[in-house]
């Protein structure tokens, strides 16, 4: 069994966020990165089934060059390879181009699972898991909780609105997007790392995937006009009246804010 794990890298939990020069995204320089919190249990996830001898686990990132430290710790914590998209065509990507450059991927590595996470801790738009899972043309579920596998079949565990529970079956090509807590995930030994010096770490262009300008900015349907901190205040106006006047309230404080 082939497994792929997507992982991004995001700012560390505990890094100062300031917002960059032209206020579409946050200052990176100088701050540090990690694995995004909910890639870490789907890695571990795949490591498990690897431990179990049923699986070879290769993990995929898309980003600069300080994605490989990323990609390295995957490879210390047990992942067999490592494959990383760097190349400056690929930035700006919205979702769907996320997606279609680990479709791209995984179409030249045919897994029979990928795992990855729920959300991104820096977006948290959910969104690339079923977009990959329908590029691919293959089933997929999402905020699995467990997930237990036999004879091709997984069966997971997931959360759903309100919450409750609910089981689905999956056949084998699948993609599952996993919730925190799933698991207890590892840490990477001294010997891991050790050995994730030689492991295999393949890097792609764009152009490799052949995927020229088909993603990055140029090709992106969502863009980000501005990001703001809070606003700061010690008072909250509460919108009185019927639900149509709230909403006309709430727009034209909006506009008067300048958020719209």
């Amino acid at each position: 069994m082939k497994i792929m794990v997507c992982l991004k890298q995001v700012p560390h939990q505990d890094a100062r966020l300031d917002i960059n020069a032209d206020g579409t995204w946050i200052q990176e320089d100088n701050i540090k990165f990690e694995i995004n919190s909910y890639d870490t249990y789907a890695l571990e996830e795949a490591l498990r089934t690897k431990d179990a001898g049923e699986a070879d686990v290769f993990v995929v990132s898309i980003g600069p060059d300080r994605v490989g430290q990323a990609l390295r710790t995957a490879l210390g914590m047990g992942a067999d390879r490592a494959i990383h998209v760097n190349d400056d065509e690929a930035n700006g990507s919205d979702s769907l181009g996320l997606a279609k450059i680990l479709a791209a991927v995984a179409k030249q590595e045919n897994p029979d699972l990928i795992f990855m996470g729920l959300m991104s801790d820096d977006d948290n738009s959910a969104a690339v898991a079923p977009m990959l899972a329908q590029l691919l043309d293959i089933p997929h579920t999402t905020a699995a909780v467990k997930v237990e596998r036999s004879n091709g079949t997984v069966t997971c565990d997931r959360e759903i609105e309100g919450g409750a529970h609910e089981v689905v079956e999956l056949t084998a090509p699948c993609l599952i997007a996993v919730q925190t807590g799933l698991n207890q995930v590892r840490y990477a030994s001294l010997k891991g790392i050790m050995a994730a010096k030689k492991k295999p770490f393949d890097v792609k262009s764009v152009a490799d995937l052949g995927l020229s300008g088909q993603v990055g900015t140029g090709a992106a349907k969502v863009k980000i006009d501005r990001i703001a901190p809070p606003l700061k205040g010690d008072t909250a106006e509460i919108l009185s009246g019927s639900t149509a006047e709230v909403v006309a309230g709430l727009v034209s404080k909006i506009k008067e804010l300048g958020l719209l």
